[in-house]
């Protein structure tokens, strides 16, 4: 991590499509609109991009979004692997670019139509035909996500008592953070922590309304240098803090409930000059409730174990929560779009312009994948 980062990049731009189970339009539209609709934003015109970054899993190309937006020339463009796990990396690279002057203006972008077409639930995109670790999980019968990460919820509740009405606590949380933001999928479909009670498992001990959405859509962020920030209409979102780790080449973890952000964290707060206490507001990533409260406590805002008193305490909820989290509806209600639905929201929070807005927000974290990826964020 680069302690010299904090404060010479910010978002400047946000974009992004409307969110469906059926968008009708290819991949490539939904990039183009949620691209064109952060860089009209940014008070920025696709010449002014000469960088461009995508998920290695995005099947638009850099080409592709260059030729058909008209941009010049591409001074840095590249992709990070994995899915939700690179978004904040990605966001990182841009900064680092615009910091050193590889590129001007960088684009970040996702857009899927993971539901009417490469379905993540169904193992379309994650399963690996047995080839290299998957040779140790496919052929018995682990093929999609919900059902490795279903063991390690479940470890959390052997050995801290979490209970499935605490997972609930988040789902239902984040549902009503949904219904007030009329772009979310979810916006006009209450849930009672009965209604997810009653819902069938889908892998235990994960019930319908613990798992993401599967979401058509697409969004976008444009970075660039704190000087030209200034300059720009919208308010930035400095970026004080940004990284990223891959524990296997760190260390191992002690523990199958410890996640990625026991590393991260320590070096994340130290690079912003901050501390979990100072943070007003959280944006983290729900591919599944329990992961929660895994984010929770590894990064610092509750003590091991603690996660699943923590949200059912109210803490994670707007408007009255020490914490509020994921205030759009997050992947479990506004969309899934790998954490870059995320790093709009927290964007939107800074300029004052959530849905479920934290009063004088100044902070924000945002976790893409239990501390495989994050940002701190700041005015």
């Amino acid at each position: 991590m680069q302690h010299g980062l904090s404060k010479k990049a910010a978002i400047v731009g946000i974009g992004e499509t409307d969110y469906s189970r059926e968008s009708g339009r290819s991949e490539l539209t939904l990039a183009l609109q949620a691209i064109t609709a952060a860089i009209r934003d940014a008070g920025l015109t696709p010449k002014d991009i000469d960088g461009l970054l995508k998920f290695q899993v995005d099947t638009v190309t850099e080409g592709e979004i260059a030729s058909c937006l008209g941009m010049d020339h591409l001074r840095f463009y590249g992709e990070l692997g994995g899915a939700g796990t690179a978004g904040c990396g990605l966001v990182a690279h841009a900064a680092a670019a615009v910091a050193l002057g590889l590129a001007n203006n960088v684009v970040v972008y996702r857009a899927m139509n993971g539901r009417s077409g490469r379905r993540y639930g169904r193992g379309d995109v994650t399963m690996r035909g047995g080839v290299g670790p998957a040779a140790f999980t496919e052929p018995f019968g682990q093929l999609v996500p919900q059902q490795a990460l279903a063991m390690l919820a479940r470890r959390h509740m052997h050995e801290y008592g979490t209970t499935s009405r605490q997972f609930g606590a988040v789902a239902v949380a984040f549902r009503a953070h949904a219904n007030r933001n009329p772009k979310a999928v979810f916006h006009d479909t209450p849930l009672t922590l009965e209604d997810h009670q009653n819902s069938r498992y889908v892998v235990e001990p994960f019930r319908l309304f613990d798992c993401c959405l599967e979401t058509d859509g697409g969004c976008a962020v444009v970075v660039t240098s704190a000087e030209r920030a200034r300059d720009l209409p919208q308010p930035p979102a400095f970026i004080l803090a940004a990284g990223q780790c891959l524990p296997g080449y760190r260390g191992p973890l002690p523990s199958l409930t410890e996640s990625n952000a026991r590393i991260l964290a320590p070096e994340l707060f130290a690079a912003a000059g901050v501390t979990p206490a100072d943070i007003d507001v959280a944006q983290i990533y729900d591919h599944f409730s329990a992961l929660v409260l895994f984010a929770l406590e590894d990064y610092g805002f509750c003590k091991k174990g603690e996660g699943g008193p923590f949200v059912e305490a109210g803490n994670i909820q707007w408007p009255n929560g020490s914490l509020p989290v994921n205030t759009a509806g997050g992947h479990l209600s506004e969309a899934y779009l790998h954490v870059m639905n995320h790093v709009n929201e927290a964007v939107r929070q800074l300029r004052g312009t959530s849905t479920a807005q934290v009063q004088h927000a100044e902070l924000v974290l945002v976790d893409s994948g239990i501390g495989a990826g994050a940002l701190i964020l700041g005015k």
